[in-house]
């Protein structure tokens, strides 16, 4: 079967500068990513070198300022530098969009004192963060998240339990979102926490049926005691701080959806037009050739949704709906392209032996996280329609 490789995608981009990124992106995932993305996967091996490379090579904080070690780029580049990465190795990709949003509080809450000593070490010395939300009772409800802070002279102290946190276990640092107040939205403060402190631990990770060696963990807090020079933003803040995150997290969600249907979209390309049946390429077959074109239709359709979205964000609109849109679009694309990608490997889509079962079993997670695709829908029909009658 000849050997036929994915070509690059054709972007648009705003600079030069951003090209040169990408094409650095590009050479980084081919060389250091890809080549060990399905061993790594099937042994559960998370790939923390993959990250420290990434912040020595500046593209752990690419949205943030560059006066705190960030790199000054518009959400437009940053989104299509985590399609690379997750088309390599949505481990990565996701992992990349995580950290993103466990940056996101401090970057655009917390205050000038706070952001000079942390986000330097957050945005380009190393560290890898953990976005703590959710919890065992309250996903998609996540205003009713029972995480305690209790104050405590100039102290904090945490204690509860927090679910599906990506990088459980081994984070530097967590942005916490705990009640201070009483009941609902209003209660909820956000706070930074060292992934070291006293009374902090993690589960076991979860047993997954995708994205095996990206740890995911419940976080336990027992009597965590924190500074109050670690709260982020005002009291009762917390929860508006993180609807605010999840927009742009969102985002990069569809970004890393895009990039594991790109992969797969790629990968089916090649062996259609390698495999041969009745003496000819089964591309040849029009039965084929129309689903590759509907899964090349769909991958552009998503690319543009997102970017869209993000251009409103950098042109400092709003983009909540837009990126629900984008979020909803580009993760259902990604699951009915990596299945129409099995089909097209017919037998060989079903082992190992090709990575498209593997694209398949990722993607469905990109259906879940950040807030379910019936979550996005319903954010969706309250712009159009308002909040539902009660």
């Amino acid at each position: 079967m000849p050997d036929r490789a994915p070509q690059p995608v054709d972007r648009q981009l705003p600079t030069d500068e951003a090209r040169d990124l990408l094409s650095l992106v590009r050479d980084i995932a081919q060389r250091e990513i890809a080549p060990k993305a399905a061993e790594e996967e099937d042994a559960g091996r998370f790939p923390r070198e993959i990250f420290t490379l990434l912040s020595e090579s500046g593209l752990l904080g690419l949205p943030y300022d560059s006066e705190y070690g960030g790199g000054d780029q518009p959400y437009e580049v940053y989104l299509q530098v985590l399609e690379e990465l997750a088309a390599a190795r949505l481990t990565v990709g996701l992992g990349v969009s995580v950290h993103s949003l466990a940056c996101h509080a401090l970057a655009n809450y917390g205050t000038k004192e706070q952001q000079v000593e942390h986000l330097p070490d957050m945005l380009g010395g190393g560290l890898l963060g953990a976005y703590c939300l959710s919890e065992p009772a309250s996903g998609s409800d996540a205003a009713s998240l029972r995480t305690k802070a209790v104050r405590d002279g100039d102290s904090w102290v945490l204690d509860g339990t927090k679910a599906w946190i990506t990088h459980g276990g081994v984070a530097d640092f967590c942005t916490v979102l705990a009640r201070t107040g009483g009941e609902g939205a209003r209660g909820i403060t956000a706070f930074l926490v060292p992934g070291d402190a006293e009374g902090l631990s993690a589960a076991v990770p979860e047993k997954k049926m995708g994205m095996k060696g990206s740890p995911t963990a419940q976080v336990h807090f027992d009597g965590v005691r924190i500074p109050d020079a670690r709260r982020i933003g005002e009291e009762g803040q917390g929860f508006a701080i993180a609807l605010s995150a999840l927009d742009s997290g969102r985002l990069g969600i569809a970004a890393c959806a895009v990039g594991v249907a790109q992969a797969a979209l790629d990968e089916a390309v090649a062996y259609a037009t390698g495999r041969e049946q009745f003496g000819r390429p089964i591309a040849d077959f029009q039965g084929l050739r129309f689903m590759l074109a509907d899964m090349a239709t769909r991958i552009e359709a998503g690319r543009s949704l997102y970017l869209t979205a993000a251009r409103l964000r950098d042109a400092g609109r709003p983009f909540a709906r837009q990126a629900a849109m984008a979020k909803l679009f580009c993760t259902d694309t990604a699951m009915q392209v990596t299945i129409d990608a099995v089909q097209v490997l017919g037998g060989y889509g079903y082992t190992a032996d090709f990575p498209v079962e593997r694209y398949m079993r990722e993607a469905k997670v990109l259906q879940i996280v950040e807030g379910t695709n019936q979550i996005q829908r319903m954010v969706i029909a309250r712009h159009l329609a308002g909040p539902e009658s009660r």
